[in-house]
This record gives structure tokens, C-alpha cells and sequence, in this order.
């Protein structure tokens, strides 16, 4: 199996390096192991599904006029 580096996988999947850390870390992505105190992530690992919520703000009654 080849691997690539964290930094490598989030140019590929458009995330940040820190992201894919955060990734790896909670065992979102199959395959990775940190070797050394560096992370690698299989190369034709999928990216990890984003699970983030919005921030839970209803909107005001005005913001749709003001466009936000």
C-alpha cells in the first residue's frame, strides 16, 4: 500500500493539513497510522465525510433582506 503525507491528502481533498490531522486522529480515515510522530494516510484513501453542524443561529427576521 502506498501512502501520502497529511499534506498531500489535504491538497488532494481540499482541507488543511491540521483537518486531515483531526481526521486521522479520531479515526475518520481507514488505513492512516502515524509512524515516527508523522501521520500517513493510504493514497487511494477516500476523504473523510464532514460532519460539522451549522452553528445553530436562527437567523433574524432581517437577514434575508440584508443577504446573510
Amino acid at each position: 500500500m502506498e501512502y501520502i503525507s497529511v499534506k498531500e491528502a489535504g491538497q488532494k481533498w481540499g482541507l488543511t493539513p491540521r483537518m486531515v490531522i483531526y481526521h486521522c486522529v479520531n479515526g475518520r480515515i481507514k488505513g492512516s497510522c502515524k509512524v515516527a510522530g508523522v501521520w500517513l494516510v493510504p493514497g487511494d484513501a477516500q476523504r473523510p465525510e464532514d460532519r460539522r453542524k451549522g452553528n445553530g443561529r436562527k437567523p433574524k427576521s432581517g437577514d434575508k433582506e440584508r443577504g446573510r
